[in-house]
């Protein structure tokens, strides 16, 4: 499950402490970590290049009003600017500046639009209002009608004239007039069940996408998604913690093998007195495909639109005229198990060629693609993954991304040349330390900022010189936080690999302070196990304070990927998962505890312990149930326990569509192993969870109960997958699941 990334949040601000014999100010508090935030990491906040290529701006709080300042930084003399006041942000019906939540200047930079007053819809704060600052005069007005209930604009885009701006309000795009304000509305239809220019709530946690239209580049019309969710499953969520009466949370969610939504690309014109959406007539059941993307092809009418089937093993590419509305499907992508979506496509050579990401020789890597689809050639040559792209510099004939040839736990920069022609360089230097190194790339190619972290160093940030990665200057060290953790003396993570026989699997453990091999130790397994993710990277992570705080505590703690797990290692790594969600991961993991148990005298066999979260939760419950012999003690966290019970486009994706895989869904379903449950299990879950629903966690506990089997049980009213929504939750979270360790481990 995609969102396993709310679990990393969660872990990195876990419980933390010094050892069994460290005093009292050597030892991290539950209340230092979720009551005071004493260990969180410092960053730059809102980091973006300018466009003269020596300065990057950020946002910087102004003291004198409490709001935030738009500043260049001169990152050759480090000297500030402030490019928009605060005091400049201050609407006359307010006492206080605007929050900026986001920004967007013009095309030709002349105003500023300004994204504030941001809510939560799901996983993300995806509406709010929006004000445009025009710095030659001083105007600040606020977008939309008047009429417009607050809060509830989406998406908002300046034309690429610089003559309009258009937004989503409420399902329906409006497109605004800068020049006077007017506002004309362009869609009438939007409604709870017909969602216009964004997505549906599958299409967004599955396929990452929100902004769900795009403006022509002559700026006369827009291109848009719409979903018709009628005949989808509605699941209902229920708060009973906020009224004396409960009330009722619907929200459309296909299920494994149920009814999608439909969706259709429509194209409507901005100036017309009478807008009308034309509808681009894509083959193919609109219920049993995805159009996973679209775009306009850089300066003309035409887009470039991907379509899957529902397997996702089919990508369709087609170009759709928006004048003459034809359609030509010129190229199509395909793999036996399932393809991936990549938003990396840029053209090149004046729209002759574009870039193109591909698995087809068995590693990710970038491809040239001619404008027809009838030329293919490699530019990202080696037997190693492309992991992303960070910039694409057609100016100097260079793709820069982050790959990891030696080391699946590393991230480092390399760049290739867009022709193809010669071999993949590095550039983050052969000594630098082991770690993640994350790049933002200048405009120019010329300068990055550099971030470097590994499982012991709290984030670094500074601007860089490319290709020579020489420091120019360092914005954050995170020094104080360094130091303060270095402080409670932590005991270090160590990475390791365990051979179970047909694979090599990597891993990393923790171990207990004053460490004794000839002891016999619990020890904890934290799992994922399944594609979204991966839980073993050389990478800060908010310090793995959890997992050392129960290595302080005399346990140790460890953590495998399996395969199948989001790792630089490969197509068939990645892909011998299909099908085999809860079945191969689960037989990776008692293998290499068999092997672990048998090398390592210091794990005590008879105190083996599991936890997970979402897919780890999952994974959990199988292990418990499968291999009772091997795993004592469970804790379950947000699992999926019934493969029917998730969503359609992650579980047909990994496990297949369930008529036609039906022993992979039963296989890969824990309540249907639940009667081998012989050790200590606690359940958690959210009952706000709009991504795994809680019905998940009730089903399990149901069967459960069937069967007369004993386990533990927390929920925790209207949280949401995170868990972490609402006052003292992590706290109570965190503390509740060591208090079961100790009980039973």
């Amino acid at each position: 499950m995609n969102c396993f990334r709310f679990f990393l949040i969660a872990s990195a601000a876990a419980v933390c402490a010094a050892g069994l014999d460290a005093s009292a100010q050597d030892r991290l508090t539950l209340e230092d970590i979720f009551q005071k935030h004493e260990y969180t990491a410092k960053g730059v906040q809102a980091f973006r290049w300018a466009e003269n290529g020596h300065s990057f701006l950020t946002l910087e709080k102004d003291t004198a009003t409490g709001g935030q300042n738009i500043v260049i930084n001169d990152m050759r003399t480090g000297e500030k600017t402030i490019s928009v006041a605060a005091a400049d942000l201050i609407p006359n019906s307010m006492e206080k500046p605007l929050e900026i939540n986001g920004y967007t200047w013009s095309p030709d930079h002349s105003m500023l639009m300004i994204y504030t007053d941001a809510k939560r819809v799901w996983r993300t704060d995806k509406r709010g209002e929006y004000w445009l600052f025009i710095p030659a005069t001083g105007e600040l007005r606020k977008l939309g009608r008047a009429d417009f209930e607050p809060s509830w604009m989406q998406f908002a885009k300046f034309s690429p004239d610089g003559t309009k701006i258009a937004y989503v309000y409420k399902n329906n795009l409006y497109v605004e007039n800068i020049s006077g304000g007017a506002v004309r509305q362009l869609t009438s239809d939007g409604d709870e069940v017909i969602i216009n220019g964004q997505f549906d709530w599958v299409y967004e946690e599955e396929l990452h996408v929100q902004d769900g239209w795009r403006w022509s580049p002559d700026s006369r019309s827009i291109a848009y998604w719409q979903f018709d969710t009628e005949g989808t499953g509605t699941f209902y969520m229920v708060d009973n913690i906020d009224s004396i009466y409960s009330s009722i949370i619907p929200l459309p969610y296909p299920k494994a093998g149920t009814t999608n939504s439909a969706a259709r690309i429509g194209v409507v014109d901005v100036d017309s007195a009478e807008p009308e959406t034309r509808w681009i007539d894509i083959p193919g059941d609109p219920r049993e495909h995805y159009l996973a993307r679209m775009e306009f092809v850089p300066g003309t009418g035409t887009l470039m639109i991907q379509q899957l089937n529902r397997q996702q093993s089919v990508n369709r590419v087609f170009y759709a005229d928006i004048h003459t509305m034809s359609v030509d499907n010129f190229m199509t992508d395909t793999d036996e198990a399932w393809l991936d979506v990549f938003d990396n496509t840029v053209w090149l050579d004046g729209g002759k060629y574009f870039t193109w990401t591909s698995e087809q020789d068995g590693w990710r890597h970038l491809y040239r693609v001619s404008c027809d689809g009838s030329e293919s050639k490699l530019i990202t040559k080696g037997d190693f993954d492309m992991i992303s792209v960070v910039r694409i510099d057609t100016d100097g004939g260079w793709v820069y991304y982050i790959a990891s040839p030696d080391n699946p736990t590393g991230r480092y920069l390399y760049r290739s040349r867009l022709d193809g022609k010669g071999e993949a360089q590095r550039l983050t230097p052969a000594d630098a330390p082991a770690g993640h190194h994350g790049y933002v790339i200048s405009p120019d190619a010329k300068y990055a900022m550099h971030t470097f972290s590994n499982s012991e160093t709290p984030t670094i940030y500074e601007i860089i010189t490319l290709p020579g990665h020489k420091t120019v200057r360092v914005l954050e060290d995170n020094h104080e936080l360094a130091e303060k953790f270095a402080a409670v003396n932590p005991a270090p993570m160590e990475f390791f690999k365990v051979d179970i026989g047909d694979i090599v699997l990597d891993g990393w453990m923790i171990k207990p302070p004053h460490f004794d091999s000839t002891a016999k130790y619990p020890v904890i397994f934290y799992i994922y196990g399944e594609p979204a993710s991966s839980t073993v990277q050389n990478a800060w992570l908010g310090g793995e304070l959890w997992g050392r705080y129960l290595a302080q505590e005399g346990y140790v703690v460890a953590s495998i990927d399996l395969r199948g797990a989001k790792t630089p290692r490969g197509r068939q790594w990645r892909k011998s998962i299909h099908g085999k969600i809860g079945i191969l991961p689960i037989a990776d993991h008692a293998a290499a505890v068999t092997e672990l148990l048998q090398t390592h005298s210091y794990m005590d066999p008879d105190r083996i312990g599991i936890w997970g979260w979402s897919g780890g939760g999952s994974s959990t419950a199988h292990l418990m149930f499968k291999h009772p012999e091997i795993y004592s003690t469970g804790i379950a966290v947000a699992g999926v326990y019934s493969l029917y019970l998730y969503d359609t486009i992650y579980q047909e994706r990994y496990s297949g569509i369930p008529s036609l895989s039906p022993q992979s869904y039963h296989d890969g379903s824990a309540i249907n192993f639940a009667s081998g449950l012989e050790g200590n299990l606690l359940l958690i879950h959210g009952t706000g969870d709009d991504n795994v629903h809680y019905q998940c966690c009730e089903m399990m506990a149901n069967e459960l109960i069937r069967l007369g089997k004993m386990f533990y049980m927390i929920t925790y009213p209207m949280r949401s997958h995170s868990i972490n929504e609402r006052e003292n939750t992590s706290y109570h979270l965190y503390s509740s699941m060591f208090k079961f360790w100790q009980e039973n481990l």
